[in-house]
């Protein structure tokens, strides 16, 4: 294996959720290891604005509308010919009381993080299994392996994710699809620290936990991203990569 199996020129990818601060860092750098990215989010106008950035397209899209999710994968496909790499970063949070977690938060936080996973993943992963081969990344959470209070929702969304991507590897590894999942740990986006604002204490939780010493950045998860959709992960598939400074390793 040399460096170049850490390249991604020719290939093309789609990132979802694009705009987001994961997201974005992702996009940028797919884009900077040679990689044709179209980006997909439901807020346009960052969305364009990352896209610009890139010098890549940029797509409207609520992935938990499964019709347009299939519509928009068609029309993606036929503008770059093929899909090689997909990336699910579109997720929301949802913090709240177990006891009283309300229902429809819920079921917005499953819509987007499950099912807008599962739809992507299905959309593309026909079409990967078509052409005879492609990388899936779904972007899971630490939160989806490990319990910690106040978020029963997302976390049982992203137990989700990191279920939903063992199953589609094993069934589709015969077809040369490989899919994987990156965990982050507690990472410092936009999100997250207006987040910090309603309840101070959660980054203190976080980084007094963590092995390293501190939390992670977008670029720290973009990294393992980077290297999935290569050929130097070329026998890995149905592995959840953590990336919370050793959170998860006590």
């Amino acid at each position: 294996m040399t460096l170049s199996g850490f390249r991604l020129d020719g290939r093309r990818a789609l990132v979802t959720g694009s705009a987001g601060g994961l997201g974005k860092a992702i996009t940028l750098a797919l884009r900077a290891a040679g990689a044709e990215v179209v980006g997909a989010d439901i807020a346009t106008e960052a969305n364009r604005q990352v896209a610009g950035t890139v010098g890549g397209a940029a797509v409207t899209l609520d992935v938990s509308d499964k019709e347009a999710v299939e519509a928009a994968v068609g029309d993606i496909s036929t503008r770059l010919g093929a899909i090689d790499v997909l990336v699910n970063s579109a997720g929301i949070g949802g913090r709240g009381s177990a006891a009283d977690y309300p229902p429809d938060l819920l079921e917005r936080v499953l819509d987007v993080n499950v099912k807008g996973s599962l739809y992507m993943c299905q959309a593309v992963g026909r079409r990967m299994i078509e052409q005879g081969g492609g990388s899936i990344i779904n972007i899971a959470s630490i939160g989806g392996l490990v319990g910690f209070p106040g978020s029963v929702g997302y976390q049982t969304s992203k137990g989700g994710v990191v279920q939903m991507t063992r199953t589609l590897a094993v069934e589709w590894a015969p077809s040369g699809v490989r899919v994987n999942a990156v965990a982050p740990g507690h990472i410092g986006t936009a999100l997250v620290r207006r987040q910090w604002e309603v309840e101070p204490h959660l980054k203190e939780f976080f980084l007094t936990r963590t092995p390293m010493g501190r939390l992670g950045t977008p670029a720290d998860v973009a990294g393992p991203v980077v290297f999935l959709a290569g050929d130097a992960a070329a026998m890995i598939t149905g592995q959840v990569i953590t990336v919370d400074g050793g959170y998860t390793a006590q």
